[in-house]
């Protein structure tokens, strides 16, 4: 795909993103548009929000849990990136106004404090972060159904990302299982969802692993002093006015978030 389709997509998802006006997915009316298309078109778009003054400080992954992948239809992990304006505090309001169908889903994240190139290994993922995370990332896609795309289309919209939330950064996890975390996520103090870290790609290790897979793809790392969400370990949810979310992970600090009007 040439250099003006990729900037005139891109252009597309930010202008619908701002108006808050879907527009109907690209592989029904592009063919033949494949993911490195993808990732060039998410790259323009972060371009685009760089140049209105927002700061690159995180990436995430996504569908790295069979449940979101069914609850998706879509077959393997992919990534985003994340800027500081996406960010809201825990115990902060998410309001509601300027998006289009928002879900949020539970996670784990990680702070890296040294550039991870390529293919790495699992201790060498651990021997660069600093401190893991509760966290709650929201997602809105920016298509008219939020279900029914390709993973071209998901990956062209910066993989849905909307905000994320982020607990306490626990710097002393030695002694946690990382693989075997349960995980919470409560609405209205009523539970809504409930899962394991084993769900986060089998391991949330190993999908910082996977994520540096897949950058090196694109010849890309991820940078130093950086956070990482690793995924989700269950379906997202719907997000209403009025919800109190609250996600609990053991051995890790709550984190919570009101949904505004």
């Amino acid at each position: 795909m040439d250099e003006n389709a990729i900037k005139s997509i891109a252009n597309e998802l930010h202008t619908a993103r701002l108006n808050t006006e879907p527009v109907t997915q690209f592989s029904d009316r592009i063919e033949g548009l494949t993911r490195p298309d993808a990732y060039a078109v998410q790259e323009e778009g972060i371009r685009l929000r760089e140049a209105a003054g927002e700061k690159v400080i995180g990436m995430k992954m996504g569908l790295t849990s069979e449940g979101k992948r069914l609850q998706m239809n879509l077959d393997a992990p992919l990534y985003g990136v994340l800027t500081d304006t996406m960010q809201v505090s825990n115990g902060g309001k998410y309001s509601m106004k300027g998006k289009i169908h928002p879900k949020i889903e539970p996670e784990v994240a990680f702070h890296i404090t040294k550039e991870l190139k390529g293919k790495v290994t699992w201790k060498e993922v651990l021997e660069s972060c600093s401190g893991v995370y509760a966290a709650l990332e929201i997602l809105d896609s920016r298509y008219e159904h939020f279900k029914y795309f390709s993973m071209e289309d998901v990956i062209s919209d910066n993989s849905s990302s909307s905000h994320y939330i982020l607990g306490e950064l626990v710097t002393d996890f030695d002694h946690l299982n990382l693989k075997n975390l349960k995980m919470t996520m409560s609405v209205n103090g009523s539970v809504s969802q409930e899962g394991n870290s084993v769900d986060i790609s089998g391991d949330p290790v190993v999908s910082v692993m996977q994520l540096c897979e897949l950058l090196e793809a694109r010849g890309k790392s991820i940078p130093a002093d950086c956070f990482v969400l690793a995924g989700a370990a269950t379906a997202a949810v719907a997000l209403e006015p009025g919800m109190e979310v609250s996600l609990e992970v053991e051995g890790l600090t709550p984190v919570t978030v009101s949904i505004g009007e």
